[in-house]
């Protein structure tokens, strides 16, 4: 069975990061590219998927889309 799962991939200065939205628990990976960084988190998934079973799955409602926003704070 496979299953539609969204990804963050996030660019920093020494890389990228990927993690899944609708998984329960924290699942990371990165790389040195963008396709790396997808690469390693799909693997990372189905560790945790082989490791925790299927119910980190989440069955609430799924995730439909995703938006970046930015927001002034003071500190």
């Amino acid at each position: 069975m496979e299953q539609q799962i969204k990804i963050i991939v996030e660019k920093h200065s020494d890389g990228y990061v990927a993690y899944p939205l609708g998984l329960r628990g924290v699942v990371v990976g990165e790389g040195d590219s963008y396709e790396d960084a997808l690469i390693d988190v799909r693997s990372a998934i189905r560790f945790h998927i082989e490791t925790f079973g299927p119910s980190v799955l989440s069955d609430e409602t799924p995730v439909l889309e995703v938006f970046v926003a930015e927001a002034a704070v003071s500190v």
